[in-house]
């Protein structure tokens, strides 16, 4: 075919056929996933410690009871980059997401850069989710009195007021946690999603009892005055929020393990979106009604809050769904990075030893031990800030390239059959644009000079090896 045909200069451009990628054949995974697995494992990755601590952190610093606001622009800005995932969901059933679509629309070298990129940012966000769930799980301990060594309680260097420097030698919490979601996904995605699946819906269920429990103590007086620090606040705390409402993107990745993925792969996302953004604002409100914004504790919100009114038993409870709650977001983006990781290596980017199936799981295996193996050592040795760093860029990264995707292709190829269409085209896309370029402006340089490293050493790996052990390189058979 012609793209093969690309050499030189417009060879890192070839793209791959859209014609190969919009039929749901046998691809070698397993496709087991009905549309409320996938909705769970949207839910799973989005919800998570924004609902317990980030919401009344943004409320205590940023914005006052306008932090309802800030998850509101956050969703409508991330719903704009959902609805373009949305609709390449449903035209292209493979694995990879933002990289595949990418290779289809954009070119080898922009897909390459961006799964790239991926590879870090989800395996980063594991490790960061990992970490914090290793806090709540060491708080519930105490809880029944128990006390661990200090060597196994945290990375070195991060020991906290009145215990002596040196203390720490590894946060063996997070490392194992990172160890048993490579095990648990390596059990078939069946089985996977099962387990996934439960702890969604016990999360959601925890998080309806907070909410339902929470309204009945809610003082209309504490929402006076409402923008405490005037409509700009609840804008920035927009910018804190929206990493609290992604994650359907790296469900997105397990497109062929969907039992009729172009049905019911835009809709997971979309229904994923909604159901985490409902809970998000009555949360918001109930926690910002029961509480004055200025009382309210950044890292423990609602455990604080329900003390205050006489219910300290839920803080227990609300410690076990925070648990549960972090757990299932590192199910989600530990499944996104070795999906990518396996289009990566199948397309010829990447070894292809990397993507061998297990024979009769139909999973990728030595990937997932990989990742769970990184993702345990940046959790076992790093401090949280420091790997916190490299989970942001990437993601908004990603939703640019998307969001510019869906729209090229909409004037390219306008006739092909899609399942999902994104309204308002092209507004709602550059809508998403725009946003994740604004947060992309507020980084931190150090955040800039370590992305743009990490891209520097992709550039060379494809030059060395990607470029030409390519399926689209002439040469390629």
């Amino acid at each position: 075919m012609a793209t093969n045909r690309l050499t030189g200069a417009r060879g890192i451009f070839r793209r791959k056929p859209i014609e190969d990628a919009t039929e749901e054949t046998d691809t070698g995974l397993a496709r087991s996933l009905g549309l409320w697995q996938l909705t769970a494992i949207g839910i799973g990755g989005i919800i998570g410690a924004g609902i317990f601590s980030l919401a009344g952190a943004v409320a205590n610093e940023s914005a006052g009871p306008a932090v309802v606001i800030s998850f509101l622009i956050a969703g409508v800005a991330s719903a704009a980059a959902a609805f373009s995932y949305a609709e390449f969901a449903g035209l292209i059933p493979r694995s990879g997401s933002a990289y595949t679509y990418s290779y289809i629309v954009l070119g080898e070298l922009v897909a390459w850069l961006i799964g790239w990129d991926l590879l870090l940012e989800y395996s980063a966000i594991v490790s960061v989710v990992a970490i914090s769930i290793s806090g709540y799980f060491g708080y519930l301990l105490g809880q029944f009195g128990l006390e661990l060594p200090l060597w196994m309680l945290g990375a070195p260097g991060t020991e906290p007021a009145g215990v002596p420097a040196g203390s720490y030698a590894v946060d063996l919490f997070a490392v194992l946690l990172c160890l048993l979601i490579a095990f648990v996904l390596n059990l078939g995605i069946r089985s996977a999603a099962r387990f996934e699946t439960t702890l969604v819906w016990v999360k959601v269920a925890l998080v309806v009892l907070v909410i339902a429990v929470g309204v009945f103590y809610i003082d209309p007086a504490n929402y006076e005055p409402f923008f405490p620090f005037g409509f700009e606040g609840a804008v920035a705390g927009a910018g804190i929020v929206f990493f609290a409402v992604f994650g359907y993107d790296a469900m997105s990745t397990a497109a062929e393990e969907s039992t009729q993925a172009r049905k019911h792969m835009p809709r997971a996302i979309i229904y994923s979106l909604a159901v985490a953004m409902v809970l998000y604002v009555l949360a918001c409100l109930v926690l910002t009604g029961m509480v004055n914004y200025t009382q309210i504790d950044g890292e423990s919100a609602f455990a604080t809050a329900f003390a205050d009114v006489g219910i300290p038993a839920l803080g227990t409870l609300i410690a076990v769904g925070a648990v549960i709650s972090i757990l299932t977001v590192m199910f989600t983006f530990m499944l996104g990075v070795t999906r990518v990781w396996f289009s990566m290596s199948r397309d010829g980017l990447l070894p292809g030893w990397f993507g061998k199936l297990h024979p009769v799981r139909r999973v990728p295996s030595r990937i997932t031990w990989i990742v769970g193996a990184g993702s345990a050592v940046m959790a076992g040795l790093l401090p949280i800030h420091q790997v916190a760093e490299l989970t942001n860029i990437g993601i908004l990264a990603a939703f640019v390239v998307v969001c510019a995707a869906v729209v090229v292709l909409r004037y390219r190829r306008p006739e092909l059959p899609r399942t999902f269409r994104t309204p308002g085209m092209p507004v709602v896309p550059l809508v998403g644009i725009a946003f994740s370029i604004w947060l992309i402006s507020s980084l931190d340089p150090t955040t800039w000079w370590r992305f743009a490293a990490w891209f520097a050493v992709g550039l060379v790996l494809y030059a060395l090896y990607g470029y030409r052990r390519s399926r689209l390189h002439p040469g390629a058979r």
